[in-house]
């Protein structure tokens, strides 16, 4: 596997320099990158003017990305990062140039803690002061901070997160119009995952949501064209879990079960939080279950032990699924997302990897790329068939944050980088495709990036077909935005 790396933008390079040479000689490591955390303020509303290079006329389209922007209260952090109130930032492109808008989402998470001196609500690591009696039977549900995702689908905006109902939002102007329960469909006790699926041939959406109870299911869904919900088969599973994404394939819905195990009596009556009642058991398998899209029985298969976060995409190979995802050792990730604003050097290595599941329930998996990778995205009118190519943010070498984007070439092997160093913090690529083409990596990487040194962000356009290439446009913001989950691209252009 081969592995070529850009070299940074002019202005970049100096301080790259200096951080490398005093990183060689034992000293400072480059700028503190937990400031990356730091609040936001709220209604940002702008042309932005600082541009490097220039914006391909074809590009045109709305980015919308969230993640958790308010990660504290009263000064002291949140318990976990997956606390943090969800921000959406949109990035609308049009006639070579960029608008910046934010705004936080208007969740009873977010409006019940502005001016609170400590939790009012229990949320994904946080307690509510006052012990287990002030905890027990209050689910994060109703302290969803809608943190996590965005989609955009039958005209509706939507902010997602893990463990309750989406909200929705105006896709111009990013007002919170309210939770979204689809007409009373989706039942207050469900919940409607961060990473629904659209299948590219039919233009409906997938979801799911786990329901924890005296059995946990999973809890699956389609949303059609037109934005209603549809309730497919729940599945049952042995044990209540931590499951936080799923692939779509052209007959399946695909759930890799990682042993990651919720000691649910301790979190209902109050003891601990969702987070610390979870618990890494590698004496358990992780399980890949198969789910037919049009019903039928679910196909269960099982290797060793793993933990992720997130499918890059999974397709059928004549009688085999295969599954592509950044793939764990086991769950050190969970203490980093707790210390998120310390300097812990934690390694919690994860690479894209390759799962494939033969008729009789055997797996094969192979390596796809050694990088500390997260976050992959791919051409989503791919979704559900086999792709070339996977994009990711990744770390060469060494932990901390991703530094790099890395496009990998499923069929040979190799990769290629554009890889901005030490102070950097690299957001979830987005693929978009060039209107009218011809190839799969015919269109630009977009990528939302920390500069740590400046403590602002940049949006980086690149060209997907030359990765390690020079960018093609760098949008400076002249503030930050913290780091953030997962975003989308729509050809809707938002009115600015």
């Amino acid at each position: 596997m081969s592995t070529s790396a850009a070299t940074p933008p002019q202005t970049d390079r100096a301080a790259q320099t200096d951080q490398a040479q005093n990183t060689a000689a034992g000293g400072p490591r480059g700028p503190d990158m937990s400031r990356v955390f730091e609040t936001i303020a709220d209604g940002h509303d702008y042309a932005v003017e600082d541009l490097d290079g220039s914006i391909p006329v074809e590009l045109r389209g709305t980015l919308y990305r969230n993640g958790p922007s308010r990660n504290e209260i009263a000064g002291t952090p949140f318990a976990h990062l997956f606390d943090g109130d969800g921000m959406l930032s949109q990035f609308t492109i049009s006639c070579g140039r960029v608008h910046y808008r934010n705004r936080f989402v208007r969740t009873n998470h977010y409006l019940g803690e502005r001016s609170a001196r400590e939790p009012r609500y229990r949320g994904f690591g946080s307690q509510r002061a006052g012990g287990p009696a002030a905890n027990a039977f209050r689910t994060p549900s109703s302290s969803n901070p809608a943190n996590t995702s965005v989609v955009l689908h039958a005209g509706n905006l939507l902010a997602l997160w893990e463990g309750g109902h989406p909200w929705r939002l105006d896709p111009d102007t990013l007002e919170t119009i309210g939770e979204e329960d689809f007409g009373g469909t989706l039942k207050r006790a469900y919940a409607f995952s961060a990473h629904p699926k659209l299948d590219p041939v039919t233009g409906e959406l997938f979801n799911f949501g786990v329901q924890y109870g005296p059995r946990t299911r999973i809890r699956t869904y389609r949303i059609d064209r037109s934005g209603r919900l549809h309730h497919l088969q729940p599945v049952t599973l042995p044990y209540p879990v931590l499951n936080h994404d799923f692939a779509l394939t052209a007959k399946h819905m695909v759930f890799v079960i990682n042993p990651l195990i919720l000691r649910l009596t301790r979190f209902l009556t109050g003891f601990s939080s969702y987070d610390q009642a979870l618990r890494w058991d590698p004496s358990r398998a992780t399980r890949i279950i198969l789910v037919p899209r049009d019903g039928g029985k679910p196909r269960v298969a099982e290797c060793d032990p793993f933990f992720h976060f997130h499918f890059a995409n999974a397709f059928e190979d004549g009688s085999d699924t295969v599954i592509d995802l950044c793939r764990y050792e086991d769950f050190a990730i969970g203490e980093l997302l707790r210390d998120f604003k310390g300097k812990s050097e934690i390694s919690a290595h994860s690479s894209l990897s390759r799962l494939r599941v033969t008729p009789s329930g055997g797996v094969q998996q192979s390596e796809l790329c050694p990088f500390q990778a997260e976050f992959p995205q791919l051409d989503t009118t791919r979704t559900g068939e086999r792709n070339r190519y996977t994009y990711l943010a990744a770390r060469p070498s060494g932990p901390g944050y991703p530094t790099a984007i890395v496009k990998v070439d499923n069929d040979s092997g190799r990769s290629s980088s554009f890889d901005l160093g030490v102070g950097f913090g690299v957001g979830e690529p987005i693929f978009v495709p060039r209107p009218g083409r011809r190839e799969e990596d015919d269109g630009w990487l977009l990528s939302l990036v920390y500069d740590g040194a400046s403590h602002r962000s940049r949006l980086y356009v690149l060209d997907a077909r030359d990765v390690q290439g020079e960018p093609l446009a760098v949008a400076h913001l002249p503030h930050h935005v913290p780091y953030g989950f997962h975003g989308t691209f729509t050809a809707r252009v938002a009115a600015t």
